[in-house]
């Protein structure tokens, strides 16, 4: 039976071994491998299309402001910082509590119905007039997209054993590099359908990537799974070995007897605090980039067009730095050295930017090292973090809180 690897909480090696599976016995008819394979085909694409559009909804305000939106709004630089900020406060202010309607109404029911709101959402920024409806805009797009970042992830945790998360982890993580290259690849095309029915090339951008959101959303509630034990997809066996194999790997903690000391046991963790600091760092540097890449390499004197061509290739360089990053983590069963190498890039980047101001060439490549850097080490240090939170109640609350914190 095919086997993956294992990190403990302090990334060192530990190999799987036959103990481990516990009472977890497969049914004779199938095997561990192809159940994975069948999960690996029903699960992981469908987060992966929310995430990603998730996040290029939330980004793509980066490519409309160098298209003509804040002069076509009349809006001061502070006005256009106070919109990108305000998103984050539902945003903030609501994963905790989705994570939790999450399980109680299930996550077909839940993601779907997010994904969906927040596509409508889009669509109406490609309407608004003036800077007391953007605000409104990028309010309610905050409160619709909390539930989607944690919410898949939190549902990827509870499908996968510790030693299977990271690879495919990396592949959901890897969908923000993914949109980073494919918003500006996209913004430079719509742009061209600028004066169409009197709408500027950035309202397009948010009408078209908008349906394409609320379409999604509408299918997702036919195609995404619910939990292990609500798998209908899965033989009574079949499903039974699912969930067994994981009470084993969660070595069958108790569950909190209420929510209040279930968040008590929680936050008395220092590790809480740790998994939050280490996502509050990433953030830091990880939304600057997403968000204000395509002005940056505006003032490199590119057209807009170029401007939007020219911030392709950093994101496409780290999505396939994180992947390899990723795997190799995995190969390896060691998390810890491929946290910290991609971060000493990623410094590197950064050093250069803040010293250098008279080199294009140097400086565009420095976006390089700090895009691989940063997109490399995250999804390493997060999959760790969580995947060693125990549980339902456990994840549920410690993905939520993470990502509240760390925004």
């Amino acid at each position: 039976m095919e086997t993956e690897p294992y990190m403990d909480d302090h990334g060192l090696d530990i190999a799987e071994t036959p103990q481990r599976l516990g009472k977890a016995t497969c049914p004779a008819h199938t095997t561990e491998q192809k159940l994975r394979r069948r999960l690996d085909l029903r699960l992981v694409p469908v987060i992966i299309l929310q995430y990603f559009l998730s996040f290029l909804d939330r980004i793509n305000i980066g490519n409309a402001l160098t298209l003509g939106l804040p002069t076509e709004l009349k809006l001061k630089s502070y006005q256009v910082n106070v919109a990108l900020a305000l998103f984050y406060v539902p945003y903030v202010i609501f994963e905790i509590p989705s994570n939790i309607l999450l399980k109680r109404f299930k996550p077909h029911v839940w993601l779907s119905g997010c994904t969906f709101a927040f596509g409508l959402v889009v669509l109406c920024h490609g309407f608004v007039q003036s800077y007391s409806g953007l605000l409104a805009a990028r309010f309610f797009l905050g409160a619709a997209e909390a539930g989607v970042f944690p919410g898949c992830f939190y549902l990827l945790s509870m499908w996968y054993k510790r030693e299977e998360a990271l690879r495919r982890f990396s592949i959901f993580f890897n969908s923000v590099t993914l949109a980073g290259a494919f918003g500006s690849l996209l913004a430079s095309a719509i742009e061209n359908m600028n004066g169409i029915q009197d709408h500027s090339g950035w309202r397009w951008i948010f009408i078209l990537e908008g349906l394409l959101t609320m379409v999604l959303g509408i299918l997702t509630f036919f195609v995404l799974m619910d939990f292990p034990e609500d798998a209908k997809w899965l033989t009574p066996e079949e499903r039974e070995f699912m969930q067994a194999r994981l009470l084993v790997d969660d070595e069958e903690k108790p569950q909190p007897v209420s929510t209040a000391s279930g968040l008590r046991s929680f936050f008395s963790d220092y590790k809480a605090y740790l998994g939050a600091l280490l996502f509050f760092g990433g953030n830091i540097v990880g939304y600057s980039l997403t968000y204000f890449l395509p002005t940056i390499v505006k003032g490199f004197k590119y057209s807009a067009i170029e401007t939007q061509l020219h911030s392709v290739p950093p994101f496409a360089a780290a999505w396939v730095f994180s992947v390899l990053t990723c795997f190799a983590a995995a190969k390896a069963r060691h998390a810890l050295s491929f946290v910290l190498f991609p971060l000493c890039l990623a410094f590197a980047g950064v050093g250069i930017l803040l010293n250098v101001h008279t080199n294009v060439h140097l400086e565009y490549a420095a976006i390089f090292l700090v895009t691989m850097g940063l997109f490399g080490a995250l999804p390493v240090a997060l999959c760790w973090y969580v995947m060693n939170l125990e549980g339902h109640f456990e994840r549920a609350v410690g993905t939520g809180w993470m990502i509240c914190f760390g925004n």
